[in-house]
């Protein structure tokens, strides 16, 4: 990125310190996702039409994030950044007080573009502070503070949605999110402004179809997105049907509070080992473990019921801390320095697109057995098939 450079900044910054951010966007995301899958079922009463919702806004915002390399070459990180964290904020408090659901849709999608645009800055931010103490590092704090942050978001979601309806919940995540604004004032960060060019459409459209391609002929950047997808489409599927499953199910909502609770501990406890424990053996054994492991609970989820499922709910969160810290370190090993941010717009799709085939996957599966629970048939095929693509010898 010409001209993206950093003339300034607090001296006590570094690749940790955007690190930090990760205990605003674990806690504002972890209250959100509780309830955001109850919400939609509120508004369309159908967890077939759930999914096909779903898999719409991830259509939305996978475009947003195609767009984002042409984002940031009219303005720079830090200007984009300050502006989607107030997007944030005022959007879901907007959201915690929708009654049409026309409203609440739009101001849905209209996040849609500033999370998705927080969730690219975020990891180039701290590839650019993080060079000398290393981006595993960097990367295993982030998601150390992500589970810190989102601990207690579920029971506090269920509790604020239990005494005033579930998208009021939506009002602690915008508050979170201005605390997260001022911390990121706290750096004093200052980068140049970019002058403005008028956008040619025609131009864009092509400059984004040339960088598509551009990344894919890269060597290793398929099979990073293909391990990527993977890991996103186990999450997508685990965030948007396990609160559904478990309500219908006949459990209270304080029971899938703590489900969601006790998930994260697995997080918390192997978050900075893992950052270790990659340097010293390797990203592969511990993607194929947790991808593995993965596959067979959710084998076993489509054949239990009652309490043993809920302690898988629980189990396979260990496969996903497994992978939480390495699933896309492959794309950082691939890429030099000057093309991250050219290319990581690209390659964040592989994070929306599983939210739109993995729930229509799942949605036909509802469809086909009557069951919401087939879904874990879903989610057990796709661990399996990303085992297999990351034990496939490749150039």
């Amino acid at each position: 990125m010409a001209g993206d450079r950093y003339i300034s900044f607090g001296h006590y910054i570094n690749g940790l310190s955007f690190a930090n951010l990760g205990l605003f966007t674990g806690f504002a995301d972890g209250i959100y996702n509780a309830v955001y899958s109850l919400v939609i079922l509120e508004i369309f009463r159908s967890s077939v039409t759930v999914g096909f919702y779903v898999a719409l806004y991830s259509v939305f915002c996978m475009f947003v994030g195609l767009f984002a390399n042409e984002i940031l070459r009219r303005f720079s990180k830090v200007r984009v950044f300050y502006t989607v964290l107030l997007m944030l904020a005022a959007g879901y408090a907007m959201m915690s007080f929708s009654i049409q659901p026309r409203t609440f849709i739009t101001l849905d999608f209209t996040t849609g573009i500033a999370i998705t645009l927080s969730q690219m800055l975020i990891p180039l931010f701290m590839a650019d502070f993080g060079k000398k103490i290393g981006i595993a590092r960097v990367n295993a704090r982030y998601h150390l503070w992500v589970n810190i942050g989102a601990l207690f978001a579920p029971l506090i979601a269920v509790t604020i949605a239990g005494h005033f309806g579930n998208r009021s919940a939506f009002m602690a995540s915008s508050l979170i999110y201005v605390a997260g604004y001022l911390f990121f004032k706290w750096f004093r960060i200052v980068q140049t402004d970019k002058q403005f060019k008028p956008i040619n459409p025609r131009r864009t459209f092509r400059a984004l179809w040339k960088n598509t391609r551009a990344f894919f002929a890269m060597p290793g950047m398929l099979r990073a997105y293909l391990v990527n997808f993977g890991f996103y489409s186990l999450r997508a599927m685990r965030y948007l049907y396990v609160p559904i499953v478990v309500i219908e199910a006949g459990f209270s909502k304080d029971t899938l509070g703590w489900v969601l609770t006790l998930g994260i501990i697995p997080y918390l406890i192997l978050s900075e080992l893992m950052g270790r424990a990659v340097q010293k053996y390797g990203k592969n054994i511990w993607l194929i473990l947790g991808f593995a492991s993965f596959a067979v609970l959710s084998a076993v989820a489509t054949l239990v019921t009652g309490f043993p499922l809920l302690a898988i709910f629980v189990a396979w969160q260990i496969s996903g801390a497994l992978m939480e810290p390495v699933h896309d370190l492959l794309f950082f090993d691939n890429a030099e320095p000057a093309q991250r941010s050219r290319f990581y717009g690209v390659f964040r799709t592989s994070a929306h697109l599983p939210n739109v085939i993995a729930p229509v996957l799942a949605a036909l599966c509802i469809t086909y057995f009557g069951a919401t629970s087939a879904v874990w048939f879903v989610t057990a095929v796709i661990g399996a098939l990303t085992v297999g693509i990351i034990i496939t010898p490749h150039k």
